[in-house]
């Protein structure tokens, strides 16, 4: 056939098959490939070239489609990730690499990296970590922390294609693939844009140019008329309350502003139509006028109220009181104090935000990448004037959301158009409208006392936390309450007063983001505790195994735990390596000048689930009449595994193998709330409502075949097959939806705190201590890391493997923040400007897990996501003050300011 295409169209090669299509020659490749071609396994992440999701070979080469005119590939060959494993051997046995690894966590950038490493194995190159670090160092990933991903690369050479990616058993402990991991991997998986009806209407948002600024509209009527335009939202059209937000009495946050704008990318409008009349429309017809603004908390008690309810713009306060910290303080041998800050912080997650609604009769159905999808259905339900039951949220797969998919984003802009056009609508973020607009990490200003007696014995800490909530509330509350419970760290202190406070600035809202302020925090009290170590002359782990809280220590709460607290575990289980890393560092450092040699340490500590509430979880599953078991399991999984886990969990408690298990995935009209996936939650909470249904599904079973508990069971078309003692009993089943069934929830046991934060906030902790080597240049101020060691307690491993890739993605951004990360409102809106760890910044990475077993998680599991990232930037931290002599209280620790603390150290 031959590829000479017609004017105004395209003819290539896709994937084996010759196709031409309408677009024009200086269109981007990835957009015709996605749009014209149907290639939605092509991802769109930044359409700068930055993330490399996008990649594609043409001729064998890789390129970023995003970045390549349609025109380059008239005649050529074009592969994509799914066209690769289904007919390319290699790719094929790749993509089992990447499973037997778990390569892929949420798999958005899954489709570059599996491109650009199919290159490499093409080109006959050895395969050393260099070399696949070089040949996949185009492609940013946020999940993994690229060492499973170097791994699979590695891993591929002698394997066969198929038949390599099972463990051993399936239940509870064992490392299987993730269930929804061969999607990821073949390049079938959809993420939010992908699933975006062919005939929907495009939204497009207008957004404030200013940090404040009030505003009028021309003659929107008009506009719409002269521009083809289906319809032009405002403020004026919300049919419910013009206001959201994710903690109640704290929704303070319209759809469309009203009159004055908070916030520089703060919505006012929307624009629906064809791609053709966006494309064409002039400036939208809004005039702006700047206002004064305040965008750090210094002068936001002088400045203009955000919210008139709340006086000198704090938002909120939280506070933790046990015995005297004065008196604590006063009685110490040594005292140490610090100031320390932290900026704002960008998820960076590869996929922007993404949504597509239609109406259906008189309900909504809403299409999108999200971590809470009843939280979604419930918040856009009032900004519609809905009940809630007429609102159905429908996830897609979610390619990376730490937090900030939480919140509403997306959706209600699509929703809302849908809802008063009759027809399908969808919108995706560009990459700066994500950056600009999403909730980020919270800006922290710390200052912190901590003393000790002479033998090390810590007596008290004083804390107070200043936290930049932004424009509106979002989650800043949770972080305001959850700050002061976790300050002092896994440790023993007597006597602790630790006090927060969030307050509104004219910045993008700070929200959820893995760890919720915890990691602010232990940047301070990790370093000090370094500088304590220094003051008694103690050697700086030996230091903090001397002080771990132990079963039966009372935390800063009052709180009293008799089995689970693991933190000692985990600082036994590095010692060794940190015997070794030390003396590694002084034979370096002997024979070097200009680079010097560091080891830092650090623990950390996490509360499982919502702070002292309410936070339940429901799991149900059924048997049809056919035989067929399935798990609805809607508890939303971004990347982390709770569709593996939970399904572990749940085939354990049923007895059965987790092939027997079909996955119904979060749907509000047929998944029940598993609530958010958040707080290190799912795995505890969500998991012990599967395990509670699996149980109470099989005693189900079992009574009605009379047998006993040790029966084993097998499912069979329209049976189930019991075997007990030799004895075979059947079960017929009959009926109309499911046979047997059973619902089961969950909350975790947990009590309020009264007025000094005494109580019992969480019912599990998760602990974690981390050891970092790294390499200063004296002269550069560059900081090159060799290695971590990882200890962390996770009760027990569900999932050994699922435990090892959260550890190595929470380093990862340990590094950023630690390193490199920070949002700055209108300078670091794309992904060149904004620095995140690529390939080569991530050092080896060593996990140790520790089982202590906990009385109230399903066999024994705690959370991990959060804990997994508290203790890498203070360890790094400290690392660099080994190394350097020089310590950084504001963060980033980039070259330059490394450099001049070593300037001023030496002046």
């Amino acid at each position: 056939m031959s590829l000479d295409a017609p004017a105004g169209d395209i003819g290539f090669v896709l994937n084996g098959d010759a196709l031409t299509v309408p677009a024009s020659p200086t269109a981007r490749l990835s957009d015709v490939l996605r749009e014209a071609a149907g290639a939605r396994d092509v991802k769109v992440g930044c359409n700068a070239g930055d993330c490399g999701a996008c990649t594609v070979l043409i001729d064998g080469a890789p390129v970023c489609a995003c970045l390549t005119a349609a025109g380059q590939a008239q005649g050529r060959e074009v592969e994509t990730q799914a066209g690769l494993v289904a007919r390319d051997a290699t790719a094929e046995r790749l993509a089992h690499a990447f499973q037997r690894h778990q390569a892929a966590q949420c798999g958005i950038c899954t489709p570059g990296m599996m491109v650009s490493a199919v290159a490499l194995l093409r080109s006959g190159a050895a395969l050393t970590e260099d070399s696949v670090a070089d040949a996949l160092g185009g492609v940013l990933c946020r999940c993994t922390g690229y060492r499973k991903i170097i791994a699979a690369v590695l891993d591929v050479a002698g394997k066969d294609a198929a038949g390599e990616d099972a463990g051993t058993g399936d239940g509870v402990g064992a490392p299987i693939p993730r269930l929804d991991g061969w999607a990821k991997v073949s390049g079938t998986e959809r993420f939010g844009d992908d699933v975006a009806p062919s005939e929907a209407l495009l939204c497009r948002v207008i957004r404030s140019p200013h940090h404040r600024a009030t505003f009028l509209f021309g003659d929107l009527e008009a506009f719409r008329a002269d521009n083809g335009l289906a319809l032009i939202l405002t403020a004026a059209d919300v049919p419910g309350r013009n206001c959201y937000g994710v903690i109640p009495g704290f929704e303070d946050q319209p759809l469309y502003a009203e009159a004055e704008t908070r916030f520089r990318g703060e919505p006012v409008a929307a624009v629906i139509g064809t791609a053709e009349a966006l494309d064409a429309m002039p400036a939208f017809p809004v005039d702006w006028v700047e206002m004064p603004s305040v965008l750090t908390p210094e002068g936001a008690d002088s400045a203009a109220l955000l919210h008139d309810t709340r006086a000198g713009n704090v938002m909120s306060r939280g506070r933790v009181a046990r015995g005297d910290a004065g008196a604590g303080l006063a009685r110490a041998a040594h005292v140490v104090s610090g100031a320390f800050s932290t900026g704002f912080i960008e998820h960076a997650y590869i996929e922007p935000e993404a949504a597509s609604a239609r109406r259906v009769g008189d309900r909504i159905e809403v299409q999108c990448c999200t971590q809470a999808p009843y939280m979604n259905r419930d918040g856009l339900a009032g900004l519609l004037g809905l009940a809630p039951d007429r609102v159905r949220i429908l996830p897609t797969a979610t390619g990376g959301g730490f937090g900030s998919k939480l919140d509403l984003n997306a959706q209600p802009h699509v929703a809302l158009a849908a809802w008063l056009l009759g027809q399908p609508v969808r919108i995706a973020y560009s990459r700066t409208e994500s950056i600009a607009s999403s909730t980020k990490r919270h800006p922290s200003q710390i200052r912190m006392e901590i003393g000790a007696d002479a033998d090390g014995k810590l007596t008290a800490m004083r804390f107070d936390g200043v936290f930049n909530t932004g424009a509106y509330a979002s989650w800043g509350p949770t972080v305001a309450t959850r700050v002061p419970i976790h300050a002092s760290g896994p440790y023993v202190v007597p006597d602790y007063e630790a006090k927060s406070a969030g307050i509104h600035t004219n910045t993008a809202p700070s929200g959820a983001f893995r760890g919720f302020g915890v990691p602010q925090s232990a940047v301070a009290q990790e370093q000090l505790f370094d500088m304590l170590a220094e003051k008694l002359g103690m050697d700086r782990l030996d230091f903090r195994r001397r002080n771990v809280l132990r079963n039966g220590d009372a935390t800063v709460c009052g709180q009293v735990f008799d089995s689970g607290m693991g933190i000692d575990a985990c600082f036994d289980a590095l010692t060794p390596h940190w015997d070794a890393a030390l003396a590694g560092a002084a034979a370096f450092n002997a024979r070097s000048t200009t680079r010097k040699r560091g080891v830092g340490v650090a623990g950390g500590w996490y509360g499982c689930g919502n702070t002292a509430m309410a936070n339940p979880s429901t799991i149900r599953a059924g048997i049809t009449p056919g035989g067929v078991l399935k798990l609805h399991q809607g508890a939303v999984d971004i990347g982390q595994g709770s569709n593996t886990v939970i399904a572990q969990i749940f085939a354990q408690a049923l007895g059965v193998p987790v092939s027997a298990v079909e996955l119904v995935g979060a749907d509000t009209d047929v998944t029940p709330d598993a609530g958010k996936t958040s707080a290190s939650r799912q795995t505890f909470i969500s998991g012990n409502a599967a395990r509670l249904c699996g149980q109470a599904l099989r005693a189900k079973i079992l009574r009605l075949a009379n047998v006993g508990d040790g029966a084993t069971l097998t499912l069979g078309a329209g049976e189930i097959v019991l075997t007990d003692k030799g004895i075979e009993r059947r079960i017929p089943l009959s009926g109309e939806g499911y046979a047997i069934e059973a619902v089961e929830s969950y909350d975790p046991p947990t009590k309020p705190l009264d007025e000094n934060g005494q109580g019992s906030p969480y019912a599990i902790f998760g602990t974690a201590a981390q050891m970092c080597e790294v390499e200063v240049d004296m002269d550069l101020g560059t900081v090159k890391l060799l290695r971590f060691v990882a200890a962390h307690d996770v009760g027990k491993a569900i999932n050994p493997l699922l435990v090892e890739g959260q550890i190595e993605g929470g380093i990862a951004q340990g590094i950023g923040l630690a390193l490199m990360e920070e949002f700055l409102p209108g300078r670091t809106e794309n992904l060149h400007d904004y620095l995140i760890p690529t390939i080569g910044d991530v050092p080896p990475i060593e996990s140790l897990i520790i089982e202590s077993g906990d009385p109230h998680g399903p066999y024994g599991a705690k959370g991990l996501g959060e804990h997994c990232l508290i203790p890498t930037a203070p360890a790094i931290l400290n690392a660099i003050a080994h190394a350097s002599g020089v310590r950084i209280h504001h963060l980033p620790a980039t070259p330059d300011r490394v450099r001049a603390a070593i300037l001023s150290r030496t002046e």
